[in-house]
């Protein structure tokens, strides 16, 4: 597990227990992702975020401590008990609170977050071109929207992706959209400023490193076979960034 502390690159997540970060594996390092968006988020102390698809709370215990902001952490697959108890676990009870949660319909108030954070889940549900219109409404103007996501250099819609990968993972790699897509996906809704998309430089060997680790074997070399089959900038992650578009409140 030694591996998977990189001071060099990833120094905040360095600092968390390899071992407790992959007992809460529900896809690649979410701390290394995140830590590579963290300067973009803008984040001020005491900021109230949704990390929404938070999966087992890695990201926003995260948050909590290196950001020191108010998390609610959303997500559907794992229920609020579990949630909780990794939380508590931590320490951040006082900052954190567990909510279960469909990312389609938040039981949040209007402009109520400064941000919104979403660490390998937003392509299980951002695709759609009315879902970001509606999640909006929880942000307020002026506040930041930050993802990281799954991607192709080039979209699976302009070049179908390897089919070692598709029978891995199936129509999920459809939604495994290139940067620019995002950005022209975000731009058009009208809804957001400042768009930026990127590949995060070498996610694709992070990637693999991730899954030379993993805790079922098997799965990890399939996966690890269809990742090699594509060079280290044609996959990895996107990092996504906008703001809010509308006056900021005084």
């Amino acid at each position: 597990m030694d591996v998977l502390l990189r001071p060099d690159r990833f120094p905040l997540a360095s600092t968390y227990d390899p071992q407790w970060v992959r007992n809460l594996d529900m896809g690649p390092h979410p701390l290394w992702q995140l830590e590579d968006l963290l300067p973009e988020l803008r984040l001020r102390p005491g900021d109230r975020v949704l990390d929404l698809g938070c999966g087992k709370g890695a990201s926003s215990v995260f948050l909590a401590r290196e950001a020191d902001v108010e998390v609610i952490a959303v997500d559907w697959w794992v229920n609020e008990v579990e949630l909780r108890a990794v939380i508590e676990a931590a320490g951040v009870a006082d900052r954190v609170t567990a909510v279960h949660a469909d990312a389609r319909n938040l039981p949040c108030d209007d402009a109520e977050f400064d941000a919104i954070v979403s660490i390998d889940a937003f392509e299980y549900f951002g695709t759609d071109v009315h879902f970001l219109p509606s999640l909006l409404r929880v942000l307020r103007p002026g506040g930041r929207l930050g993802i990281s996501t799954p991607a192709l250099s080039i979209d699976p819609y302009l070049r179908p992706p390897p089919a070692q990968l598709t029978a891995l993972v199936g129509g999920e790699a459809a939604a495994w959209h290139a940067p620019e897509w995002w950005r022209r996906h975000w731009e058009l809704t009208g809804l957001v400023t400042e768009v930026t998309a990127r590949m995060q430089p070498g996610s694709r060997d992070d990637w693999i490193l991730w899954e030379q680790t993993a805790n079922d074997a098997s799965s990890g070399e399939r996966l690890l076979a269809a990742l090699t089959l594509l060079a280290p900038d044609e996959i990895g992650f996107a990092l996504v960034c906008a703001t809010k578009a509308g006056d900021q409140p005084m």
